[in-house]
């Protein structure tokens, strides 16, 4: 099992934390309507979230200290000061809690870390994200089995590797049989078939098809045998959990997630060749566009790049760039997109792309960052191994580092953590009048016995939080869930 998905009230009081609150929810369900509108996987879930933000300029609208009639532009008006300032670039990075607030925490969360709901096993980390300092720990340096939140390394590794802006190529080459071209995948997790978009800008084979006809006709070539190339990946390609309606076979080149439906997440039979199938549908749309296909897509090894005709590859496509697959991949809980990027994060690190060599580059990748893994296990990138160990402290050591202003290029980890009462799978949880709901970012994690839940929050103070619990022995997935909606509840409206 993998995980699966599941109104703020008017008050009359008038602290400034619920002011602030509600400012957030409001504005967080302007930019949920906007995302549905926009398409939420349109380089990243956040893009019509900032395409809205951005919208807001600071010249539009009066003229702020130029005389009038002088035929100049307005100056712009001055910013208002940020609302949650304690998340903001201003923040002092030396305040520290009060000790008094640290305890009214522990007061908290010690009897609901008791809930028998959370199996025999528990453990805690809640930490100031702008001072670094510990505000809660129970056995925060304990390696548990973390299930889906381990995508959280996923996403820290693959994005200190590759940069947010990278991009995954998909080419199609000259083969090294006369009338022969290659498909060769690049482990695009985003590549579509699908002549409509399902999730916003991504791979296309539809364009990729395009570009190689016309780039043929231009040639003077109608009629093409195609072999496919998916040896960018090594090792097995079945994950160690199965055959899993979760996730499909790991290879370089799969379309669709290898999903033979509509669906573009959650759990379904998968094909069971993706990279066969991805070339089949790439030799229809080629079909389409007035190319011959001659014959069965045949495995094929691509030429060496740089070397005779393949100098130049016939089309290329591009994925969806790191930062939006990251934010994909944590908000839906992808385990495809997971395991993708920790592939990715082993080419970039000079390591065989399959789990072993995976591994060996995500815990280097960490290391670099100055993160301490010992006792971590990271053995798939998408948490359905039971092999996987991590800390809480480990995982709010990572969401401290994603919010560190000194590295941006860890910011996806944190918008793309689904919100609570909003988006993927916490949508149904922490909703409605819950002092979370809109407030509260995390990850989920559900295997059978295991439930674990870690993200960040802003307190009833304006502080973001970090915070991880992970539990083992649960007697069921749902009361396990409620108990840890409840803990996050608690940090978020403690102080």
């Amino acid at each position: 099992m993998c995980d699966r998905e599941r109104g703020w009230s008017e008050v009359p009081l008038v602290k400034s934390w619920q002011l602030i609150a509600g400012a957030a929810v409001a504005g967080l369900a302007l930019s949920v309507a906007a995302v549905a509108a926009a398409g939420p996987w349109d380089s990243g879930q956040r893009k019509a979230e900032r395409d809205r933000a951005a919208s807001w300029s600071l010249t539009g609208g009066a003229d702020h200290g130029r005389e009038p009639g002088s035929g100049l532009l307005p100056e712009a008006a001055p910013s208002a000061p940020g609302v949650l300032g304690a998340i903001g670039p201003g923040v002092p990075q030396g305040q520290a809690a009060a000790p008094a607030a640290s305890a009214k925490l522990a007061a908290a969360l010690k009897p609901l870390l008791a809930d028998p709901a959370l199996g025999t096993v528990r453990t805690a980390s809640v930490v100031d994200t702008a001072t670094g300092q510990v505000l809660y720990e129970s056995g925060a340096r304990d390696a548990m089995t973390p299930a889906s939140t381990v995508k959280i390394v996923t996403a820290v590794a693959a994005l200190a590797a590759l940069g947010p802006e990278h991009r995954i190529r998909t080419t199609v080459v000259p083969g090294a049989a006369p009338g022969q071209i290659v498909l060769v995948g690049g482990g695009d997790p985003s590549l579509t078939a699908k002549k409509k978009k399902p999730a916003g800008s991504g791979g296309s084979l539809v364009a990729l098809a395009a570009d190689t006809a016309q780039a043929l006709k231009a040639a003077g070539t109608d009629t093409v045998t195609l072999g496919y190339d998916d040896s960018l990946y090594t090792g097995p390609a079945r994950h160690p959990i199965g055959v899993n309606p979760n996730i499909a076979l790991v290879t370089a080149l799969t379309a669709d997630e290898g999903r033979p439906d509509d669906s573009t997440s959650g759990p379904v039979d998968r094909t069971e060749d993706p990279s066969k199938d991805a070339a089949r549908a790439f030799r229809t749309l080629l079909t389409e566009r007035g190319i011959k296909v001659t014959g069965e897509p045949a495995k094929a090894k691509a030429p060496a790049p740089g070397t005779g005709a393949s100098a130049q590859p016939l089309a290329t496509t591009l994925s969806t760039p790191v930062a939006g697959l990251v934010e994909r991949m944590l908000t839906n809980s992808d385990n495809d997109i997971a395991e993708a990027l920790a592939r990715q994060t082993a080419l970039a690190s000079g390591q065989p792309a399959g789990f072993e060599g995976a591994e060996k580059a995500v815990a280097a990748k960490l290391a670099t960052l100055g993160v301490d893994t010992a006792g971590s296990r990271f053995a798939d990138g998408s948490g359905l191994n039971r092999a996987d160990k991590v800390s809480a402290g480990l995982l709010t050591g990572l969401l401290a580092k994603a919010a560190d202003p000194q590295r941006p290029e860890l910011r996806p980890v944190l918008t793309g953590l689904p919100v609570a009462g909003f988006t993927g799978t916490l949508r149904g949880r922490n909703a409605g009048t819950s002092p979370a709901a809109g407030l509260l970012r995390a990850k989920t994690g559900t295997l059978t016995g295991v439930n674990s839940l870690s993200g960040t929050v802003v307190d009833s103070s304006g502080r973001l939080l970090a915070f991880a619990f992970l539990t083992a022995n649960s007697p069921g997935p749902e009361g396990a869930e409620k108990a840890l909606d409840k803990l996050a509840a608690a940090v978020a409206a403690t102080s």
